[in-house]
């Protein structure tokens, strides 16, 4: 076989290949593969946010047209496995948090579902809750996961020592995902197998995760999902819908139940982003050299399950600091579940690093980007190992010469148009540079090219299209000689579409199956030749620091008069290994960026304390960018290849570009009118006189 690395079809950027079909409708999303007489389910969601169910009337709605069944608490079949407390639903009378799932009604129609839903009587007997995350909250303590407290030297002496300090509070929102294809799945049960036709990041991981919780065997789970509408991690795993959905069709043997979560369903159930509070001390030397670092967070989590909101991640390898102290910590509240949002840690924690370092540098006098440049270490502060590749001072100089950096003012409120005040800001990005081990890809010489398998997921990324550029040059073939299947769990096993993970894991396995039936079948495999090829675990991993690495600038104008905060230009410049099509990779590099001006600008869940429950619980109140809000963006990568991520040389670009992008536009907001916000998203009041 020809070296894996001689390339043809990588760098290069054919459209879509799933692309006409989509436009044409032909490219079924969970919601719209066709089964035979479906039914259809509405849930009973809990209107208090502690406390448990006393009453639970049902038969006004059992009685009511069209209805096949009523699934609640009472007559729901036990769960094996009940130590996921988020899938672990309809098992007690227990109300953790407002919306949690109460039953479900299942009928002909999804009219007649929801209009009998609305009939299910429920008495409630309520206790306190408490759902606000603050610095003081006396539940706060380590999570049961994450890399722990970080205590180097003597933070407090060279603090108090430093010449020059920062010592202030950041805090970031809870913000949720809204891919545009909601939470589906539509379930079969014929008594002896499960089928899902689900919207998900991993069909392989989905299994592992339900089968113990239904108490069946993997192999007795088909999970397909050929295409995702979208999931920025919150179809990252599965989510109390899908085990709903599939408890209701194993009460309903043979026939079909078909589940689509609403868009406001969606607030209380299929995750989100936890918000933080981040204290953030600094203390340099006058030429704005760290030589102490401090980084206590706080996030919100749930008494239903854990999952920390890890704000402190990126903190432990960015810059450099004799003395350090790092710590995290969680508060369990009376609140749905938290989960993956795109960056999960890496997000948050670069806005308040980011915007420190901002102010780190107007305190010392020096440009943003050179006090970045002064503190960027040679080696992992975190681990003590070599980076694989840290860019970072390319990718901040790179974008300078772009941007029109040098034609910054450092004096904040100069730069005035028309009654706008004009300002720049600059941050750093960084993602962890992984590769999940266990992928399985089986490729069959067929008669007119090659049948490549593997279960992967495509959420919109490009899957469909790069993959199948790997295989076409791991067999030297054209692409149109490559018949990719990819999204089903009779396929063999891939890792989750999540962490940046996909594209480096996935290929790794290609490539080994390429190699294999090269190795067993010769150059020219008959038709029938097939082998099959595992994604091993990169043994670069134990000896470097794996991150990709980028920097963020943005232009924004903020009236002088109304406080009203337009962003004018973003530019992303990244370090992220091989490029394998330049075209799917613009488009989430874009992506993640304007994900990052929806942090800065638009997002914020509100959550009403007195209920426990968002309120702007829709498209409508819930405001993420439109086209309007984007007038410029950009995103250019360094030319490079990465040998120490895998055969391939890509590392993954799902998640760095939302990594400093709000902080960019906080730090252009102050750039522009000298006031500093600290609070996520910026408001116009904020910046006018006070």
């Amino acid at each position: 076989m020809s070296d894996p690395l001689k390339v043809s079809s990588i760098g290069t950027q054919p459209v879509r290949l799933d692309g006409p079909n989509k436009v044409r409708g032909r490219a079924p999303y969970a919601y719209e593969h066709e089964v035979e007489d479906p039914l259809f389910l509405y849930p009973v969601q809990a209107e208090i946010a502690r406390g448990k169910v006393v009453n639970l009337s049902t038969a006004a709605a059992e009685a009511a047209e069209g209805v096949v069944h009523v699934l609640t608490a009472q007559n729901a079949p036990a769960l094996k496995d009940t130590e996921d407390g988020e899938l672990a639903i309809l098992q007690s009378p227990a109300v953790r948090f407002r919306g949690q799932y109460l039953g479900a009604v299942i009928a002909t129609t999804p009219e007649q579902a929801r209009s009998a839903a609305d009939l299910i009587e429920v008495g409630y007997e309520r206790e306190d809750h408490d759902v606000q995350l603050r610095k003081d909250h006396p539940g706060a303590r380590k999570p049961q996961s994450g890399g722990g407290d970080v205590t180097e030297g003597d933070f407090d002496a060279a603090f108090a020592k430093a010449e020059v300090s920062i010592d202030t509070w950041y805090s970031t929102p809870m913000e949720h995902n809204n891919p545009m294809e909601p939470h589906t799945t539509v379930a079969k049960w014929d008594g002896s197998t499960l089928t899902l036709w689900t919207s998900t990041q991993g069909v392989h991981p989905a299994r592992t995760a339900i089968a113990p919780v239904l108490g069946l065997d993997p192999e007795q789970i088909r999970i397909i999902s050929p295409h995702v509408g979208g999931g920025f991690g919150s179809k990252g795993v599965p989510h109390a819908d899908m085990m709903l959905t599939a408890q209701a069709a194993r009460a309903l043997p043979g026939r079909t139940v078909k589940y689509a979560v609403s868009r406001q369903q969606m607030f209380s159930i299929t995750g989100y982003r936890a918000p933080t509070l981040q204290h953030i001390r600094l203390g340099a030397g006058a030429d704005g050299q760290i030589t102490a670092f401090g980084f206590d967070a706080l996030s919100m989590s749930s008494h239903t399950k854990e999952f920390p909101e890890e704000a402190t991640k990126p903190a432990r390898m960015m810059y450099a600091g004799e003395h350090r102290r790092l710590t995290q910590r969680v508060v369990p509240l009376d609140v749905p579940v938290p989960s993956w949002m795109r960056a999960p840690g890496e997000a948050p924690g670069m806005v308040g690093l980011e915007i420190a370092m901002d102010e780190l540098a107007v305190a010392c006098g020096i440009d943003p980007i050179e006090l970045r440049v002064r503190n960027d270490p040679q080696t992992d502060p975190d681990t003590g190992l070599p980076f694989n590749q840290r860019r970072l001072v390319d990718c901040l100089r790179e974008g300078a010469r772009r941007f029109g950096w040098a034609a910054r003012s450092a004096q904040p409120g100069t730069r005035r148009e028309n009654g706008w005040l004009i300002g720049l800001g600059v941050a750093s990005s960084t993602y962890p540079a992984s590769r999940q081990p266990g992928s399985i890809a089986r490729i069959r010489r067929i008669q007119d090219g090659y049948q490549v398998t593997i279960g992967a997921a495509d959420l919109g990324t490009g899957t469909w299209t790069a993959l199948t550029q790997v295989a076409a040059d791991a067999l030297q073939v054209p692409l149109e000689q490559i018949q990719l299947q990819i999204g089903d769990t009779s396929l063999p096993n891939a890792t989750v579409a999540g962490g940046s993970t996909g594209l480096a894991s996935w290929s790794a396995a290609v490539l080994a199956a390429a190699q294999a039936l090269h190795a067993e079948h010769g150059s020219d495999p008959a038709v029938g030749a097939e082998a099959q090829g595992e994604a091993k675990k990169n043994p670069a991993a134990e000896k470097w620091a794996m991150h990709s690495f980028g920097a963020q600038f943005a232009q924004v104008r903020i009236h002088e008069s109304t406080g009203e905060i337009r962003m004018d230009r973003m530019l992303g410049v990244f370090s992220a290994g091989r490029i394998v099509n330049p075209r799917t990779a613009r488009s989430q590099f874009i992506g993640g960026m304007t994900m990052g001006l929806g942090m800065a600008l638009h997002e914020k869940s509100v959550l009403d304390p007195r209920f426990g429950h968002v309120v702007n619980h829709d498209l409508a109140e819930y405001h993420v960018p439109v086209n309007a809000d984007v007038p410029d963006i950009e995103a250019a990568w360094l030319d490079e290849e990465d040998p120490l991520a895998g055969p391939v040389g890509a590392r993954g670009i799902g998640e760095i570009g939302i990594v400093g992008a709000a902080a960019a536009i906080a730090n252009a907001a102050y750039n522009a009118t000298g006031v500093r916000v600290r609070e996520l998203p910026l408001f116009g009041d904020a910046f006018l006189p006070q």
